[in-house]
């Protein structure tokens, strides 16, 4: 602690202080509100509205309506907050971030703010990190709101449209970051207004906030559709990579070794870099896969894909783990989450590295797909006027919340002093003697009535100690990504006298561990983590389980020098150190040494992932910049906007633009290529064509652009007349421009998905990759642009009365990269089938036979 914060207190001390008076105030209305009856305290809700009305501010009614949910929950529920709930509540309402230790019931201190800004009617999400939890919390805190005179609703990943846009409409609606963030995509993807689900991001509470904000946010939310590529190359590549030899570690070649003119030799067939997670071909290797696929030479540029193909397949083999990076179930790959260890069902590798994997485990390799619509999750949050989180570890991770989305962390105290006890890390030689000394440990706390909870980074861990625990006839429970179905259940029991539960990464789980009386009087709930994680957050969020509301509990990390986390992050120095002190086998030490590298390891791996997460932003930020005109277009078109003067404006440019290409002041009159100028200009704008004759009295360009415009104007204006409605006319340019945008929209997303994946090569011209790839993005959108443009003007000049236009999806959704429902639901009508004699949905109010349903383009 620095001599400052000694003086002036943290961050957290001050702002806790300014607000306290505010705290008070929501106290000092308790017996106020005790004394109204049930429809008394329910005419708040209206009473508030109204004075929102008349000009008061969601602050000023704040003490009020805390004080308001305070007695509506603890009628409804029996829960009546605490004052660090109080706390908690005024940090989200005013956007920040409120860090409360597990078993502070975060959930409860969600619905004072909820409340409070659902009074402006404009909506309030309350953002889970799973199905399970956005239900449960409706139904539990929905309780108190509904009281309240509110509504409330929940969004889960196997409801229709219409369900969701029901669930969105409702004052208070839970739901996972997935589903809302997909949904925002989906909506713009949409070909009539009556289709959007959701209303505006207004206010968001985020639940868990750095599970969603920091470990969610390296991958960003995808909608694919279907490609054409073969999956027989995976199939083949994943044949050779079995037939090619792992050479040994080069070791780092230093100076020295240069100045001595060393040379290293490379051993096998490729070598693998478990640290960076690379694999490279040797000269060996490189032959091989020539002789294998029937090639000249590897480096060729149409040899790309096989090159690509068969790293992924290493890959596969030597760098992706079953049950630990992913498990097979029902003939089909699943990505566990590193940081949950839950499956995470739907979701998929990307850049093939999927297919790969099922090449490897020999499961139905499916097709790879086309990127539709993407956003990451640190560009869709910050669409929010104000969002706030809350979680039981955000400190580690407080300069990211601030740089990247706006967000101090405010850390809460405990209603209750923690009584916790954590004790040093045990460490190891051998993963041996680690294991073999957690079992000893569960032992030892089983035969006194202990309840134990063993956290595992992977599944192959938790099934490990689960074997070793069954030889010594200890009964256990396991959780693990194979059995999360019962996941809440375990996690209730896990606090019973003489319980022991093996969990992979208990982060996010979303339910309290309570404990009986005699596990209580045994010392609480044993924490025993059998190695540090990559994140110091998740490690802390493990020992959180124990010791909530003052209960009391230990933890302990058993650490051995063959970790992961050790091996390829410790020095290499620790080892040499154990040796010399000759610590007999099996003996735990515990040292500073030890310690410190195993912090500086985690912040060596939690800086990196910053830096992983930075960058995905970085290059998100070009595509953001883009799909915010995108979509803003787009949203025109549904409102039923004219589109009349944006198409003048199109006519217009593709005229300069036409003529640019060919003629300029420099060019002497008679020297005009008017030939050319034809070719260029009227396959798009079908005018006569541009002859001396017919522009012998004009003298320079500019005279002959505005020449043009004019006619191409007035060809327009008779291709309007043609039709025997003019609103039907103002349909057609909506249908025409939406399907253009749609169509070379999604080409460009996937064109840019391909530019971010091959950018990397040109760090090796000395140049930035980003730098390259937004100057590459830029002059690409302005070519889709030029397309959009040259598209839908051809395509309305060229209109015929006779055809028939209607809005269509340009592409077919197959599933997005985190959930499969798009691609299992059962099809459903996404709008209800229109009759000749119905209402014509452009909302011109004439039947449809006589609008849009007249045989049109």
């Amino acid at each position: 602690m620095s001599a400052l914060t000694k003086i002036f207190g943290t961050h957290s001390d001050r702002e806790l202080k300014r607000i306290t008076p505010l705290v008070d105030k929501v106290e000092s209305y308790r017996d106020e509100m005790k004394a109204l009856s049930d429809e008394e305290l329910r005419g708040k809700t209206k009473e508030y509205k109204e004075r929102l009305e008349k000009g008061e501010t969601l602050d000023d009614l704040l003490p009020e309506a805390y004080a308001t949910v305070r007695e509506a929950a603890s009628r409804v529920l029996g829960m009546e907050h605490y004052r660090v709930q109080i706390i908690g509540g005024i940090i989200l309402h005013q956007g920040r971030i409120a860090e409360m230790k597990t078993g502070e019931g975060k959930t409860l201190v969600s619905t004072l703010p909820a409340y409070l800004n659902a009074l402006e009617g404009k909506g309030v999400y309350i953002v889970t990190v799973n199905d399970y939890l956005a239900k449960r919390d409706s139904e539990w805190m929905g309780k108190v709101h509904e009281f309240l005179g509110l509504t409330v609703g929940v969004v889960l990943n196997d409801m229709s449209n219409d369900e969701r846009r029901d669930a969105y409409n409702c004052d208070i609606t839970y739901i996972t970051n997935n589903e809302l963030g997909f949904d925002y995509l989906r909506d713009n993807m949409v070909i009539y207004k009556e289709q959007l689900v959701q209303r505006g991001l207004h206010y968001a509470i985020i639940d868990e906030v750095d599970s969603v904000l920091i470990d969610e946010a390296r991958t960003p939310l995808i909608i694919s559709g279907q490609s054409g590529k073969s999956t027989k190359l995976y199939e083949a590549c994943d044949i050779l990579a079995q037939q090619l030899t792992r050479g040994e570690d080069v070791p780092e070649y230093s100076k020295m070794d240069a100045i001595m003119g060393i040379e290293q030799e490379e051993t096998g067939d490729f070598i693998v870099n478990e640290k960076d997670k690379l694999v490279n071909l040797t000269q060996q290797g490189v032959e091989k896969v020539e002789k294998f696929f029937h090639i000249d030479n590897l480096a060729d540029p149409e040899n790309l894909e096989i090159q690509h193909n068969v790293i992924l397949a290493l890959r596969a083999h030597y760098l992706m783990f079953r049950d630990q990076d992913y498990v097979v179930k029902e003939d089909q790959v699943m990505i566990v989450d590193e940081f949950t260890g839950r499956i995470m069902p739907g979701r998929r590798y990307s850049d093939g590295l999927h297919q790969a994997i099922e090449a490897k485990e020999h499961v139905k390799v499916k097709r790879e797909s086309k990127t539709l619509a993407t956003i990451t999750f640190q560009n869709f949050f910050n669409k929010f006027e104000k969002k706030a989180g809350m979680t039981g570890t955000a400190l580690t991770e407080e300069k990211e919340f601030r740089d990247i989305y706006g967000m101090d962390v405010i850390e809460i105290p405990t209603n209750r002093p923690i009584a916790r006890i954590d004790h040093q890390d045990a460490v190891y030689k051998t993963k041996k003697e680690k294991f073999k000394a957690v079992v000893e440990e569960v032992k030892e706390a089983h035969e006194k009535g202990q309840p134990v909870l063993v956290g595992t980074i992977t599944i192959e861990t938790s099934e490990l100690i689960s074997g070793m625990l069954k030889r010594e006839g200890i009964p256990h429970t396991v959780l693990n990504a194979k059995f999360h179905e019962q996941e809440a259940e375990i996690v209730a029991q896990a606090g019973q006298h003489g319980a022991v539960t093996i969990a992979t990464n208990m982060a996010g789980r979303g339910t309290d561990i309570k404990l009986d009386e005699d596990a209580r009087e045994a010392g609480g709930l044993k924490i025993i983590g059998t190695e540090r994680h990559e994140s110091r957050r998740i490690d802390n969020q493990l020992r959180g389980r124990a010791g909530r509301q003052g209960d009391p509990g230990e933890s302990q990390f058993f650490i051995s020098l063959e970790d992961d986390l050790m091996r390829l992050f410790g020095s290499e120095r620790l080892m040499s150190v154990f040796n010399a002190l000759g610590v007999p086998e099996g003996e735990q030490i515990q040292h500073k040494m030890l310690t410190s590298a195993i912090e500086k390891a985690q912040e060596k791996i939690e800086y990196n992932n910053y830096g992983i997460r930075k960058n995905l932003l970085e290059y998100d930020q070009v595509n953001n910049d883009q799909r915010e005109i995108i979509y803003k277009e787009r949203m025109s078109v549904l409102n039923g906007d004219s589109m009349r003067d944006a198409i003048f404006k199109m006519i217009q440019e593709q005229v300069e633009k036409s003529v640019d290409t060919c003629i300029s002041n420099e060019i002497p009159r008679e020297e005009w290529n008017l030939n050319e100028l034809n070719e260029i200009l009227l396959p798009v704008i079908p005018l006569e064509p541009v002859t001396e004759k017919n522009i012998e009295d004009i003298k320079d360009v500019k005279e002959l652009k505005q020449h043009l415009k004019e006619q191409a104007v007035l060809l327009y204006e008779a291709k309007e007349t043609e039709f025997p409605e003019i609103e039907q006319f103002r349909e057609l340019e909506r249908v025409v421009l939406l399907k253009v945008i749609d169509r070379k929209w999604m080409d460009h997303i996937d064109d840019m998905d391909q530019l971010r994946q091959g950018i990397g090569l040109q760090a090796y011209g000395q140049r930035d990759p980003l730098v390259e790839y937004k100057m590459a993005g830029f002059d690409m959108f302005d070519e889709m642009i030029a397309g959009i443009q040259e598209d839908t003007i051809r395509l309305l000049y060229h209109v015929q009365v006779e055809q028939k236009v209607e809005r269509e999806q340009v592409a077919k959704v197959t599933g997005t990269n985190k959930d499969e429902s798009a691609a299992k639901a059962p099809k459903k009508r996404e709008h209800a089938k229109v009759y000749p004699n119905d209402p014509c949905p452009c909302g011109s109010g004439k039947k449809y036979k006589q609008c849009c349903g007249r045989k049109v383009v």
